[in-house]
């Protein structure tokens, strides 16, 4: 007879599962903020510089998609939330040293920032639409009139809700797969990156396209950069991150992760673009798709393996 000694309750497979509480709502809100992120940064960045003429698409036409991207990450999570008819007590107090918090009042400022932005430019989008009556009228004139402090506060909210996407993983020190500083800076540069994708891919004139394609190559190679990093400094860490590590080494996200959003969602797409630089006749649609395709197909990857990764007691 073989006697066996239960001596944790932690690590019993088939009775203590793993944490799986945040689903596929999480993952479409982190992808859109980062979308969103990255759109609202170029348009404030080019503005600042100058570049309203000859980039209109990063300036003016591609800033309508962020807004309604803003809305629809916040109802997925809305939907996410277990009480959700509490998420105004997130309002009713500041916390310096909690990314939740940054996160919802960057996005109380922010989306209706983009929609004052946006809606800016609208007499452009429909000419002859006499829309600007009254008050609307007199806001239009004045938002013209601020165009540069608000592209300032707008280039400096974007980046701090592009990298807040990631550092509310991070902040989850009971998650090996987290529980680390280039999650920010990787889910900022893939936000700027599908940024950069949806512009290239919304914009009609060939110079600006290829802008943002040298653009996009850029953010690529610094998001591949951080990845390679990212599992260096797992496999040069304790047992708990070597396991995490091992999930996209030899485990079930092996395939996902290095095919789909390495493979498919990155290098495949740089690839891409680096033939349409040279004078190949490659449709926009193509790698910037791919691009949109990985970075959600990242987040989805992210979220749902390191709630399987913990520290065991």
């Amino acid at each position: 007879m073989n006697e066996e000694i239960i001596i944790s309750g932690r690590n019993i497979p088939m009775v203590d599962p793993h944490l799986n509480i945040w689903h596929w709502p999480i993952s479409v809100y982190l992808f859109l903020g980062g979308l969103a992120a990255g759109i609202l940064f170029f348009a404030g960045l080019y503005t600042i510089l100058g570049r309203d003429k000859n980039l209109p698409t990063a300036v003016k036409w591609s800033t309508f998609v962020a807004p309604f991207a803003l809305v629809l990450g916040l109802i997925a999570l809305f939907v996410d939330l277990k009480h959700q008819w509490y998420f105004w007590r997130l309002y009713t107090t500041i916390r310096i040293e909690s990314p939740m918090s940054w996160g919802a009042w960057v996005l109380l400022f922010i989306t209706p920032l983009s929609f004052v932005w946006s809606a800016s430019y609208l007499g452009e989008l429909i000419p002859g639409w006499d829309w600007k009556l009254g008050i609307l009228k007199r806001f239009d004139r004045w938002v013209q009139a601020n165009r540069l402090p608000l592209a300032w506060i707008m280039a400096i909210l974007s980046l701090i809700l592009g990298i807040y996407t990631g550092i509310l993983l991070s902040a989850f020190n009971a998650r090996p797969l987290w529980n680390t500083a280039l999650l920010g800076p990787l889910f900022l540069t893939s936000g700027l990156s599908t940024g950069a994708a949806a512009i290239m891919w919304m914009s009609g004139k060939k110079d600006e396209r290829q802008f943002f394609t040298r653009i996009d190559l850029i953010l690529i190679a610094i998001e591949l950069f951080f990845i390679i990093h990212l599992f260096m400094g797992f496999l040069a860490g304790p047992e708990v991150q070597l396991e995490a590590a091992e999930l996209f080494l030899n485990g079930p996200f092996t395939l996902p992760f290095w095919g789909l959003v390495v493979g498919l969602g990155l290098i495949l797409p740089a690839i891409l673009e680096m033939l349409e630089l040279r004078g190949w006749k490659i449709p926009a649609a193509l790698p910037a798709l791919l691009i949109l395709i990985g970075g959600l197909l990242f987040r989805i990857i992210i979220v749902e393996a390191g709630e399987i990764t913990r520290y065991l007691y």
